[in-house]
Order: C-alpha cells, then sequence, then structure tokens
C-alpha cells in the first residue's frame, strides 16, 4: 500500500482547510466601570452569556470618558461594542450620533422594564444609589440628613465627596434644606446654583474628592474620612468583605447604569444577544444576588429573597425620600454648571 509523503499530506491539509476553514471564535468588547460593578457583572453577564452562546467577552475597565467613543466613531474605527455609561451620558450621545438607536424588539417588552430604564439609544443596567457611607467602628450613630452630613461639629472629621458638580450640587441644597422634590426646581435658577455653591463652600475646607468609585469605603475604612457620599453598591461590596460600614438612605440620589451600543460596531448583532441576555430577569436577578443593585427588569424582583430586596436603592424603605437623578436638567446646564465647580474647587 503505497503511503502519504509529507509533501502530499501538507497540500492535502490545505486543500482540506480551503474547504471547510477554521471558524474563529467570535468576541464581543463590553466597556465597563470595573470594581465591585464589573465583578458582579462578570458573574451574572458575562460568564453565563459566554457558556450560553460561546461569544467570548472582552470586558474593557474605564472612567466613564466619552471622548474615546467620539474618536472611535469619528475615525470609522469601532473597537468598542457595548459601553456602560451613566444617564447624563445617553442623551447627549445619542443626540451626537456615538450610539445606535436600540430596536427594542431585540430587547423585550419595555413594559417590563422600569420607565427609567428606556432610552432612544440605550438600556437600563441597574438601579444604584449616591448615598452618605460611615465605619460604625468609628461612629455609633450616622447622620439623619445632609444637614447633618454638613453639621462638623457633630461629625468632627473630613468628608469624601465625588469630584464634580453632579450630585453635590443637589446634596448641597438638601442641606440648606430643600425638600428633595423640589432640587431642580431651585437648582434650575441662577438663585439656586448660587445657593448650591454657597452651601459647597461651607464645607469646603473639610472636603476629601474621590474620583473612583472604589475610594469610599477605603478612606472610611482607613480613617481618612468620618463621613463619605459614595454609591451604595461598593459599600454593599465592601460589607460582604467583612467591614463595619454603614449607608443612611435619606435623600439619597438614585439613577441608572446603562448599556449603549457605539455607533458602527461590526458586532451589532452580537451586541443586541448580550444587552438581551444582561436584561433578562434571571439575569438581573442575579446581578442584585452579587451586588445590591436593583433589578431595571421588574420581572427579577420576584425572584429576590426578602433579604435581598430589602438591601436595594428600589425598596419602598429606602427609596421614600430619594430623589432621581434629573438626566435633562444635567443635559442642559450640566456644561456650565461642571465648568463652574472645575473653577470653583481650584480656589
Amino acid at each position: 500500500m503505497k503511503k502519504f509523503t509529507p509533501i502530499f499530506a501538507a497540500i492535502t491539509t490545505t486543500m482540506v482547510l480551503s474547504v471547510f476553514p477554521v471558524q474563529a471564535q467570535q468576541q464581543l468588547t463590553v466597556v465597563e466601570f470595573g470594581g465591585a460593578v464589573g465583578a458582579a457583572e462578570k458573574r451574572a453577564f458575562f460568564e453565563p452569556f459566554e457558556k450560553n452562546t460561546g461569544i467570548k467577552i472582552i470586558p474593557v475597565e474605564y472612567n466613564g470618558e466619552q471622548a474615546k467613543v467620539k474618536a472611535m466613531v469619528e475615525a470609522k474605527s469601532v473597537t468598542w461594542d457595548v459601553v456602560e455609561v451613566e444617564t447624563a451620558d445617553v442623551a447627549r450621545g445619542c443626540d451626537e450620533g456615538l450610539f445606535e438607536k436600540i430596536d427594542w424588539s431585540k430587547i423585550g417588552n419595555k413594559a417590563d422594564f422600569q420607565p427609567a430604564a428606556v432610552y432612544e439609544c440605550g438600556v437600563g443596567v441597574f438601579v444604584w444609589s449616591t448615598i452618605m457611607a460611615y465605619n460604625a467602628d468609628k461612629v455609633k450613630v450616622g447622620p439623619k440628613n445632609w444637614a447633618e452630613f454638613w453639621d462638623t461639629k457633630k461629625f468632627a472629621g473630613k468628608r469624601g465627596m465625588r469630584k464634580g458638580a453632579r450630585y453635590n450640587l443637589e446634596f448641597a441644597l438638601m442641606a440648606d434644606g430643600v425638600k428633595s422634590t423640589d432640587v431642580y426646581k431651585v437648582l434650575s435658577t441662577k438663585g439656586g446654583a448660587d445657593r448650591a455653591f454657597k452651601k459647597l463652600t461651607e464645607l469646603r475646607p473639610n472636603i476629601q474628592w474621590w474620583e473612583t468609585g472604589a475610594q469610599p469605603a477605603q478612606i472610611l475604612v482607613a480613617g481618612d474620612v468620618v463621613l463619605s457620599v459614595a454609591f451604595n453598591g461598593r459599600i454593599d461590596a465592601a460589607q460582604r468583605e467583612g467591614k463595619n460600614l454603614k449607608v443612611s438612605w435619606t435623600g439619597g440620589i438614585y439613577d441608572l447604569d446603562v448599556w449603549t451600543i457605539t455607533k458602527g460596531t461590526r458586532n451589532l448583532d452580537n451586541a443586541y444577544k448580550f444587552i438581551a441576555f444582561a436584561s433578562s430577569p434571571d439575569a438581573q436577578a442575579e446581578f442584585a444576588r452579587q451586588i445590591a443593585y436593583g433589578p431595571v427588569n421588574n420581572k427579577a424582583l420576584a425572584k429576590l429573597t426578602p433579604k435581598i430586596l430589602a438591601d436595594l436603592p428600589t425598596s419602598p424603605a429606602n427609596s421614600k425620600d430619594a430623589l432621581q437623578f434629573d438626566t435633562r436638567f444635567w443635559a442642559d446646564q450640566g456644561e456650565a454648571l461642571e465648568k463652574r465647580f472645575a473653577a470653583w474647587s481650584a480656589q
């Protein structure tokens, strides 16, 4: 019997491969904020999606900067497929043509979602809240409202606050006696903005600014600050690690993170598959088990225990005095207020 020579074998292999090309594994680049949220998304969304579809998720961590998205779209060289953004960036990015318009028939029934999660160019990921936090090993009874957060006699020491105008101006007005329901009505006037900055100025000598979501828990544990503005899920993550941190929900500002699809992505179909999967009741419920952020798909709530529901920003007890972040206000006035804040903070 005649044997194949190595040369003939190589030619045969080449012919077979040309007839039956090897399929490269499909990939999808998903840009997120990392940290405790990123870890929860990995367990609730990324890993199960990969297992169910065979599509590999390439996670990229960023701090919310939109300049890179804009540069990609303008250069028609898109490498970020799905990008998690804050609500203030959704409308702006949609208007600038940075994001694809969402075909909701590929996501699910809009009626199943919280209204705040439905956007022309985005799909809500989860509901989170910016709240007051403190180290219960050092502060036995925490602040009950924003006026007490400002009270440096009752709570001596530094305050951690996110560097920027967003949230801080709202908190300043509540500290100055404005009801949560009236905050944006007041802040939309020149006198209201002046009032907010004046109140911030009172606290400025005691402020330690932070820029990433992990920092509030770190500086509270280290004792660098006595109280801090924080994202509730970051405090939940620290609690799961055994840190004795507590939350005061009064006057918290709740908001959402939102999935967007970068305009011009070559992976549009897979982007829709991923967002639909992450928006399903099972995935949403699993995410809430991983970190104390509220589901946007209302059908997920029935899958959660009362204990988990009690720690979510969407629970009745935690949301009764909460303020919804006003994306329209910040889209209209945010640029001017952020510039004013930058000048103020540099003084």
